[in-house]
């Protein structure tokens, strides 16, 4: 994992980020070389064509979900994303080339750089997604301990990172339960300083709750640290490899002393001015959307257009949220908030369409104008239900720190929530934006709202 602007990125998300940025560039040059003799003046002149196909592939890719450290490594998913991939970078290519004067004299050479680096990416992407280049980024780690976190390490790195390798799992007590497989636990009485070097082990993760020194010798820990062995206990790794800051591995003592979770003038300023003016820019593009959206409304069920309800924001402050309504006037006429259910029938049928698209939010553009709202954060809970969650779920109002937002952390890694539970898991990912949300965060997020809102997923 690769750590940059306090967010983590996977080194095989990274490595084909660069491969996509540098592949047009290198053929171009390589195209032009053979054709010019060595030649390369064209390239200057052909380069801002190149890197403008380029940056529009990358963004393809993301919505595509390419670049996700989630995303499904099956050969059938990898085989739909390069088809699609393909269907849209051809177009592109085209109209890319179409630009170009047809007196042009380079431009021979763009098309051939052009169909060259097409053909290489597409061919390559199913190797780096799939890990053909493992053996040269494989790490070996070492999971301490042999319970169920140590079992949920486990599945999370051989699902999420192709190019690790599990060296074992080094128990930590006799009486501990044992959630893994037998033949992956390291039974060679070895120290844990030993075990590493045999295994030629470069990380360890302390899968255990209880830190006591009977269940893990700091002095021992102490030694493999010093070895450049790096160690990371269960927060920082469900932080680093999900996204997520884990509640069930979670002490406030972490919270308290670990990194992140900063508040300054600066980064308030940048921020409020990054939803100032997108959110404008936004309305300025989306205004006949919603304007169609409020004739529909009005056309299928009548007035009131938009729905105004009480959230809680920054700091616990209640201001009024504006949505398109999407429900039927009465959807709460015994006065008792309910969640959000799958095929509610509470929902309209054009408030479905609405709410499938994100556009019913739409309006709440106005509250980030307003300063209530944020285009990025977590997103703003009813009075009723924040009193209910807080008094279930751990640190539920840690997430009130910051300013809620149009779309968030959670929204764009989680479905839909309608319990409890779901807002527990929600929360998790609340938890990692408030500790490391940043512009570049923001960025990331809004680029995978955009993916979400295409595809659909997890509407109500």
């Amino acid at each position: 994992m690769v750590r940059i602007f306090s967010h983590w990125l996977r080194a095989n998300t990274l490595f084909q980020m660069v491969f996509d940025l540098v592949l047009p560039c290198l053929a171009l040059v390589l195209t032009v070389a053979w054709l010019d003799r060595g030649d390369l003046r064209s390239v200057w002149v052909a380069l801002p064509y190149v890197l403008l196909l380029t940056l529009g592939m990358m963004v393809v890719n993301t919505l595509l979900g390419v670049y996700q450290r989630d995303s499904d490594h099956s050969v059938a998913r990898t085989l739909a994303r390069v088809i699609v991939c393909f269907l849209l970078a051809a177009p592109m290519a085209y109209g890319m080339v179409s630009l170009v004067p047809r007196s042009a004299a380079w431009r021979e050479e763009l098309e051939l750089a052009v169909l060259l680096a097409l053909g290489v990416m597409v061919t390559m992407r199913g190797c780096v997604v799939h890990g053909g280049f493992a053996p040269l980024l494989s790490r070996h780690i070492m999971v301490l301990g042999t319970g169920a976190e140590a079992a949920m390490v486990g599945q999370s790195l051989m699902r999420l990172s192709p190019n690790v390798r599990i060296a074992g799992f080094y128990p930590v007590r006799s009486d501990e339960a044992i959630h893994v497989a037998h033949d992956r636990i390291l039974t060679d009485n070895l120290s844990l300083a030993d075990a590493t070097r045999r295994f030629k082990v470069d990380e360890i993760i302390v899968a255990v709750r209880e830190r006591r020194t009977d269940a893990v010798s700091i002095h021992e820990l102490l030694e493999c640290r010093l070895a450049g062995v790096r160690v990371l206990d269960l927060s920082s790794y469900f932080e680093r490899a999900l996204g997520q800051v884990r509640l069930d591995s979670l002490r406030a003592s972490w919270l308290i002393f670990g990194e992140g979770f900063r508040q300054g003038l600066v980064r308030t300023v940048v921020k409020r001015l990054f939803d100032v003016i997108a959110a404008t820019l936004l309305l300025g593009v989306f205004w006949p959307l919603m304007l169609l959206s409020a004739l529909l409304i009005v056309l299928e069920s009548g007035f009131p257009i938009f729905y105004c309800q009480e959230r809680v924001g920054q700091g616990g402050r209640l201001f009024r949220v504006v949505k398109f309504r999407s429900m039927h006037s009465d959807a709460e006429h015994d006065g008792k908030p309910r969640w959000a259910a799958c095929n509610d029938a509470r929902v309209t049928r054009v408030g479905r369409v609405l709410r499938r698209l994100r556009i019913d939010e739409l309006p709440q553009l106005y509250n980030v104008l307003k300063g209530d709202m944020s285009l990025v954060g977590p997103r703003p809970e009813r009075p009723y239900f924040v009193t209910q969650l807080t008094r279930e779920i751990p640190f539920y109002a840690a997430r009130h720190s910051v300013k809620p937002g149009l779309t968030g952390w959670a929204q764009v890694r989680y479905r839909y929530g309608e319990s409890v539970e779901d807002a527990a898991q929600k929360l998790q990912y609340d938890l990692y934006y408030v500790k490391n949300h940043t512009l570049f965060l923001d960025t990331v997020i809004l680029f995978e709202t955009v993916g979400v809102v295409l595809t659909g997923a997890g509407a109500r």
